[in-house]
């Protein structure tokens, strides 16, 4: 392990326990959770929506790479806010996008 590692596993500070940022559209949530590859991010997040009374969270991953963190958060909300307006609730009945 390395000692930046180790650092941070003992202050908490674990970059895959972060609380994703998110948005409502249409009366669904959508939270950005970019996927660190190396040193870029993977366009990916989560649509949150209620079907039947029930919670449901889809998750999308794009093939989208960015260099910049913040860049990947907000093209994964354009990305989210895309299926919305191409599924609507269909995409409610998938587990994955």
């Amino acid at each position: 392990m390395s000692l930046g590692k180790l650092f941070k596993s003992l202050t908490g500070g674990s970059t895959g326990n972060k609380v994703p940022e998110s948005i409502t559209y249409k009366g669904f949530t959508i939270e950005a959770a970019p996927i660190q590859e190396s040193s870029s991010y993977r366009t990916a997040g989560f649509i949150i929506g209620e079907l039947d009374g029930e919670t449901r969270r889809i998750q999308f991953i794009r093939a989208d790479q960015h260099n910049d963190k913040q860049k990947a958060i907000d093209h994964s909300f354009t990305k989210g806010r895309q299926i919305i307006d191409e599924q609507g609730n269909k995409l409610l009945e998938r587990s994955l996008l």
